[in-house]
């Protein structure tokens, strides 16, 4: 007997890609305002690193919480919950003249998010009982999640340039309203009753897990290698989360359903998008800078010439849906992780011949995005597809957390290795023992030493800089081609060869 379709599905979708546009956006909308907010409230340099990084630190932190309560509680009534504590935080933000309240307020944007994120996913796979129109649903998703992410930047910039940097938290004020109205009015709600009491050792494990796992990347990246803090942090994180595991699998009612990993299925789709994020997380990262220390441009010039890539993503997500019902899965998401793993390679390939233009990094980006769109769309349509309907908000919390912690963990490992090769390839320019060292930190700084050189010594170092990170950047991204090239290899190996998106891969 086929399911009653939801007379509401498509305006239901309509509101949740609303909602997600809202969350993706806001995790890179703040790169372009982020000098503008220096400028006025002068926070430290400690100050600016949690201004940036706690929106993260509490969004991964409270994932698996957060689908856990969805379930108990109603996914609606937690997305709608979510939105209102988004709308509080931002107001908050508005009106910040200290460093500390903004950081106060990205803490409750990232809380909001994890209460958002994972209810989108629950809620689009109670509307949608069609197997096709559902792989549409998650295509739109992705797309949208992917796209806000990257045109985050762009939207960022307009605004920052007309009303500085409190218009980029005030734009979220009346989208999350309008979410609220409508959403009230049109969404269903939707439970995943749970047996059993709330599992309070199991939620303060995954935070803390969570919490030291995502600090400790990030901190990996900041401090490098050598760092102790980053170490110790990753140690707890593995200690923590060894402890969260064991103990979910011994119980009757866990938190989060762990035993998911043991379907090749999920387990392949969940590292694929992990492994990709890692890449392009790492890609755009350093294009970005060259964009700006390189060739010069503006931060939103710089969000501009990024398009060719959440434009790829957007047009391959939505017809993605098309391919997996000609072709089985695993050459779709095959197929699309080897368009990743090309478009990182061609910046290496192109460079062989000359100077790269911004003309070839265009033609790279294109074709990451399209890779992008075409595997993270499969993947996630895998993923969902191999998960029982009463563990859906649970692997939607292992979706989002792998988007979240794979995109830091490329900026982490990834651009160390960059700066590595950068410091390498810097040419003697006759600097003084300090500023050459402070060149030698980051072209960021080099680009800061340039402008009070000045004259043709300044011109002379960023040139210099400029031809060292470009040369340091291209085998940075043959590096992370390798990670998809991986994950395509795995899914050809591992995922039945015959399953479509209209079966049950569980």
């Amino acid at each position: 007997m086929t399911p009653q379709r939801d007379a509401r599905r498509w305006a239901v979708l309509a509101i949740l890609s609303g909602s997600l546009l809202l969350i993706a956006m806001d995790t890179t909308i703040l790169n372009v305002a982020f000098p503008s907010l220096v400028t006025d409230l002068r926070p430290s340099s400690v100050q600016q690193l949690w201004i940036i990084d706690v929106y993260a630190l509490v969004l991964s932190g409270l994932l698996v919480t957060a689908s856990a309560l969805g379930d108990r509680w109603g996914h609606k009534r937690l997305l709608l919950i979510g939105f209102g504590v988004f709308a509080l935080a931002s107001l908050l933000a508005v009106f910040a003249t200290a460093p500390w309240q903004v950081i106060a307020a990205r803490a409750l944007l990232g809380a909001g998010g994890a209460a958002i994120m994972p209810a989108t996913l629950s809620i689009l796979r109670h509307v949608f009982t069609d197997a096709r129109e559902r792989a549409l649903a998650y295509a739109v998703w992705s797309a949208v999640f992917g796209g806000g992410m990257a045109f985050g930047p762009v939207v960022g910039g307009l605004l920052v340039e007309h009303d500085g940097w409190h218009s980029a938290f005030l734009v979220n004020i009346p989208v999350a309203l309008v979410i609220i109205a409508l959403g009230a009015w049109i969404l269903p709600e939707s439970h995943q009753p749970r047996e059993g009491r709330w599992d309070w050792w199991g939620v303060g494990q995954s935070v803390l897990g969570m919490l030291a796992l995502a600090g400790g990347i990030k901190q990996l990246g900041k401090g490098g290698p050598a760092d102790p803090v980053a170490w110790a942090l990753l140690v707890v994180a593995a200690v923590t989360l060894t402890v969260f595991v064991r103990r979910q699998l011994r119980l009757e009612h866990p938190l989060l359903q762990v035993r998911l990993f043991a379907s090749r299925p999920f387990a392949i789709a969940a590292a694929s998008i992990f492994l990709g994020m890692i890449a392009l997380g790492s890609a755009l990262f350093l294009i970005t800078q060259w964009f700006q220390y390189g060739q010069g441009y503006t931060p939103l010039e710089a969000g501009v010439h990024l398009l060719p890539a959440p434009l790829g993503l957007v047009l391959t997500s939505l017809v993605t849906p098309v391919l997996m019902h000609r072709l089985p899965i695993r050459h779709v998401m095959g197929g699309g992780l080897l368009l990743m793993t090309a478009g990182l390679a061609l910046p290496w390939l192109l460079q062989l011949s000359g100077p790269l233009g911004y003309g070839d990094i265009a033609v790279a980006l294109a074709v990451l995005g399209c890779g992008v769109g075409i595997a993270t769309t499969a993947a996630s349509v895998t993923l969902m597809a191999a998960t029982p309907a009463k563990d859906v908000s649970g692997a939607a919390a292992v979706e989002e957390t792998c988007y979240e912690l794979g995109a830091a963990m490329g900026v982490a490992i990834l651009g160390s290795v960059a700066t590595a090769l950068y410091r390498v390839n810097l040419p003697d320019l006759g600097l003084a023992d300090d500023t050459s060292a402070a060149v030698g930190d980051s072209i960021g700084e080099a680009a800061r030493v340039a402008h009070e050189l000045t004259g043709p010594a300044g011109n002379a170092l960023l040139s210099g800089a400029a031809e060292a990170f470009t040369s340091g950047m291209t085998p940075t991204f043959l590096m992370a081609a390798a990670l998809p090239l991986a994950a395509a290899a795995l899914t050809w190996a591992k995922i039945p060869k015959g399953l479509r998106p209209t079966e049950d891969a569980h």
